[in-house]
């Protein structure tokens, strides 16, 4: 997909010192540019719209030296934080600035974002002005930086990148040209914001792993949290659970309280070793159901079980940064195992506003469930094999529960994609019991037609690359299924839940591929979501085939349709985009 800010393209390169210089010329010698201390704000860019900025930022994606930066890292992990720093400096902010956030600093394989949104609603709840930097964004790239739970505005956005930008690019010729990467970029400005908006905290979800991660350059956080561990991102972190859990214990700091919930065995044993080694105080989050409360069992604004050691873990760190704030440093959990384990923190009683905090959550993507006329929308950006597990797990009991209300028969419909290194296989295989009578598969692209859509854009990896993903998916998902080979007595299409309808003898679920998700989409509702009707999408893509419109004779004659997205947040950010029109905020 082309991006259609063509005037943004036009000034890559060395039309943006040229345009900078101009602005400096022009604002009657007030200095624009690297003069600015971390608490001074420099002046908007006449001209400078939101749409360009992201732009600005997608050409971090791919410019060659970002590329070399990332080859030079690989081989050398610890450079990324020293080169982290520079970016930090030349952005016109040095690391000590940082400690004036309070940070609360959360890293994991799963869960850590859900965490996070426990964490942050929280201590919004006690009336602090709450910064939340997470990623990846789902719709718009102003969704990774909240200021009190909601993404900054356009403006906003605007006004600070160019000014984060501008000083980056005015001292690249200095720095052999280097410019930060994407993900680098977006950390340093939000550490801009939250200390130009003056919050009171700021919760940070770390990226990939810990140790080396560009968030990792924080120095003094008030606490730390380390969710569930898993296997993923192998080829960064390495390939067993125990190196992957080195890499997240790398966030620990001398005398800075952390806590992790339960984890496998191997990996509890890495976290305390690098706790000891860092001379950190770690502790294991007791069980949700520990925590004495006066109004029955806590209730959770996310669901799935999964959310509850999610909902301890930020219990925890709420609870200790609330101490510090209290300048009760040194009040620290009491424990209650002693031994060669990790010690488990006492179970409190939380407050009223904590109760409502956990209750109150949202967090987008995440076991979240969006009903639009007679099609039903469950949403969870599962990616790994774990993650998967609580997914399915998660959307077999919402599932049923939303059929008991149906009034007539119900279909259901996997929405699919996986990237990267990620086991696809493995995560279709598990998916196989949820008895799908369509598996849909589209690559992470929005729509076919390009739009000015750029936050939704990604040049990391080909269009081709892409659509090749999903036909590998298509095939694995008919290995594990056996689609048309459904033996006698086999449950066949999910329309047998109701009485009135009969499933063909020996059909299994028809696989089908898509070029992007809105087609896919529109497929799967069979015209019968308002939402995506009334957003007039269907004349911005053509036709498809007679012999794939009859496939979906079946989802034609269902009282209502039940559609899982899963297997990327990316492609539920491309879905949301489609069919939740608020999730576009301004």
């Amino acid at each position: 997909m082309v991006c259609c800010c063509s005037r943004m393209w036009r000034l890559r390169g060395s039309g943006f010192a040229a345009l900078f210089r101009q602005q400096k010329q022009a604002s009657n010698g007030a200095t624009l540019l690297l003069k600015y201390s971390s608490t001074k704000t420099a002046p908007q860019l006449p001209g400078m719209e939101y749409q360009d900025a992201i732009c600005t930022l997608n050409t971090l994606q791919t410019n060659a030296s970002a590329l070399e930066q990332v080859r030079r890292e690989r081989g050398n992990p610890q450079f990324q934080l020293v080169a982290m720093r520079s970016f930090l400096e030349r952005a016109g902010l040095v690391v000590e600035d940082l400690d004036n956030l309070n940070i609360i600093h959360v890293t994991g394989t799963k869960g850590k974002g859900s965490t996070c949104a426990f964490t942050e609603q929280i201590l919004r709840s006690y009336r602090f002005r709450t910064g939340f930097y997470s990623s990846p964004h789902l719709v718009e790239v102003r969704e990774r930086i909240r200021i009190n739970g909601q993404p900054i505005g356009k403006e906003l956005f605007t006004k600070y990148f160019w000014q984060i930008y501008g000083r980056l690019d005015e001292t690249k010729e200095a720095h052999s040209g280097s410019m930060p990467a994407y993900f680098r970029f977006l950390t340093i400005l939000a550490f801009h914001v939250f200390l130009q908006e003056k919050v009171d905290l700021a919760v940070v979800e770390v990226g990939i792993g810990g140790a080396y991660d560009c968030t990792n350059i924080i120095k003094k956080p008030w606490v730390c949290g380390v969710s569930s561990l898993g296997i993923d991102h192998t080829q960064i972190l390495g390939d067993t659970i125990e190196k992957i859990a080195w890499q997240k214990g790398g966030i620990f700091k001398p005398e800075v309280p952390a806590f992790t919930v339960k984890q496998p065995e191997g990996s509890m044993a890495v976290l305390k070793q690098r706790a000891s080694e860092m001379e950190c105080p770690l502790w294991v989050c007791p069980e949700l159901e520990d925590y004495q409360t006066d109004c029955g069992p806590l209730q959770l604004g996310l669901a799935g079980q999964h959310q509850r050691s999610n909902a301890s873990l930020a219990l925890q760190l709420s609870h200790t940064w609330l101490q510090r704030r209290r300048l009760q440093d040194q009040n620290f959990p009491s424990t209650t195992l002693e031994g060669p384990g990790v010690p488990q923190a006492t179970p409190f009683t939380p407050s009223p506003i904590m109760t409502k905090g956990l209750a109150d959550t949202v967090w987008a993507g995440r076991t979240q469930t969006l009903k639009n006329g007679e099609v039903t929308y469950f949403l969870d950006g599962a990616h790994t094999t774990r993650s998967m597990q609580a997914c399915v797990s998660w959307f077999q009991e919402a599932a049923v529960r939303c059929e008991r209300n149906a009034s007539g028969p119900v279909a259901r419909v996997l929405v699919f994609n996986a990237t990267g290194e990620r086991d696809s296989a493995a995560m279709l295989k598990l998916l196989v019991s949820c008895e799908f009578d369509f598996a849909v598969f589209c690559p992470n692209i929005t729509e076919a037609i390009a739009s000015c859509n750029a936050d939704q854009q990604n040049f990391n990896v080909s269009v081709e690359n892409m659509l090749r993903r999903c036909l590998d998916n298509e095939r694995s998902w008919r290995r594990h299924h056996g689609a048309g080979d459904c033996p006698p007595g086999r449950r066949g299409p999910l329309l047998i839940r109701d009485a009135g309808l009969s499933p063909a003898p020996g059909r299994g679920a028809e696989a089908l591929v898509f070029p992007c998700i809105l087609s896919a989409l529109q497929w799967a509702a069979q015209g019968r979501d308002p939402v995506l009707l009334s957003r007039d999408t269907d004349k911005r893509e053509a036709p498809v085939k007679p012999s794939v419109a009859a496939k979906a004779a079946l989802l034609r004659e269902v009282r209502e349709i039940h559609v899982l997205v899963t297997g990327s947040l990316h492609l539920v950010g491309g879905a949301l985009k489609h069919l939740d029109p608020s999730s576009c905020s301004k």
